[in-house]
C-alpha cells in the first residue's frame, strides 16, 4: 500500500508532534523528579541546621547546669567554710588580749576577702558568657584554676599551636567536651592528676585529655552517658573521637575537629 506525498506528511508531522510531546513529558518529569530531590535537599539541610541549633542550645544549657553544680558545691565547701571561720573568730575576740584580737582580726579580713574573691569568679562563670566574651582558651584557664583551688586534683592544661579564631558555637562545643570530660573524671575515675592539652593546626584542631585514674574496660557496652555524650558532639563538629583506657592504667580521650566550615 502506497501513501501520497500528503498523507506521508501528515504521518511525519503526527510521529513528529508525538515525540515532541513525548519529549514535553519526559523533561517535565525529570524537572518535576529534579525539584522532588531539590525540596527534599533543602528540607534536609533545615532539618539539619534545626538538629545542629538544638544540639547548640543543649550544649549552651549543660554548660550552665554544670556550671551551677560547680557554683554549688565551691559556695558549700569554700565559701561557706571562710564565712563560717571569719564568723567563729569574730565571736571569740577577747577584747581585753588586743594582741590576740588583732590576729583575729587579720584572719577574719583576709578570709573574707578570699571569699569576696571567690563570689567575683563565680560571677564571672555564671553561664557560658565567658566563652562567649573570651573565647576558648580563657574559658578552659578559668575552668581548670576554679579545679585546681579544691587541691583534690593537679589539673594542668597545655595549649599548642597558633590558636584559630572558631566560631562561637564550636568553641562552646569543644568547651562543653572538656566539661564533660572533667565531671566524668571526678565522679568515675579516682584521679588525681589530669592533663588537658589543646592543639591548633593549619586544618584541625587535637584535643586529648587524659588521666592516671582507674580505668575501664572500653567495650561499646561499657561507655558511659558522659563519654557517649563527647563522641557525640564531635561528630556535631564533623570530628572524631577515641577513648583508650585499661584498667588501672587510666583513661586518653582523643578529639580531632576539622577546622575548615567553622
Amino acid at each position: 500500500m502506497f501513501y501520497s506525498s500528503t498523507q506521508t506528511v501528515i504521518i511525519f508531522a503526527v510521529l513528529c508532534t508525538l515525540l515532541i510531546a513525548t519529549l514535553i513529558a519526559f523533561i517535565s518529569f525529570i524537572i518535576y523528579r529534579y525539584k522532588q530531590k531539590q525540596n527534599a535537599y533543602f528540607r534536609g539541610i533545615q532539618e539539619l541546621k534545626a538538629l545542629h541549633a538544638n544540639e547548640m542550645l543543649q550544649s549552651q544549657l549543660e554548660i550552665q547546669e554544670q556550671t551551677f553544680e560547680n557554683i554549688s558545691r565551691e559556695i558549700h565547701d569554700n565559701i561557706g567554710q571562710k564565712l563560717t571561720l571569719a564568723k567563729l573568730h569574730l565571736n571569740t575576740l577577747h577584747l581585753k588580749d588586743e594582741f590576740a584580737s588583732s590576729i583575729h582580726l587579720d584572719d577574719s579580713i583576709l578570709m573574707i576577702s578570699e571569699a569576696i574573691n571567690d563570689l567575683s569568679d563565680i560571677s564571672r562563670s555564671m553561664s557560658s558568657e565567658i566563652i562567649l566574651n573570651n573565647g576558648l582558651i580563657k574559658g578552659l584557664e578559668f575552668e581548670v584554676a576554679q579545679l585546681n583551688k579544691s587541691s583534690l586534683y593537679n589539673i594542668e592544661l597545655i595549649i599548642t599551636g597558633d590558636a584559630i579564631f572558631l566560631s562561637s558555637q564550636t568553641e562552646l562545643v569543644l568547651f562543653r567536651i572538656v566539661q564533660e570530660a572533667l565531671n566524668n573524671i571526678m565522679k568515675h575515675s579516682l584521679a588525681s592528676i589530669v592533663e588537658i592539652h589543646l592543639h591548633y593546626n593549619q586544618h584541625k584542631i587535637n584535643l586529648e585529655i587524659n588521666d592516671d585514674g582507674k580505668g575501664f574496660i572500653t567495650s561499646e557496652n561499657k561507655l558511659g552517658t558522659g563519654i557517649s555524650n563527647m563522641c557525640r558532639r564531635a561528630q556535631l563538629l564533623s570530628g572524631k573521637s577515641t577513648v583508650s583506657s585499661c584498667p588501672g592504667k587510666g583513661t586518653q580521650i582523643q578529639i580531632e575537629i576539622p577546622i575548615h566550615g567553622n
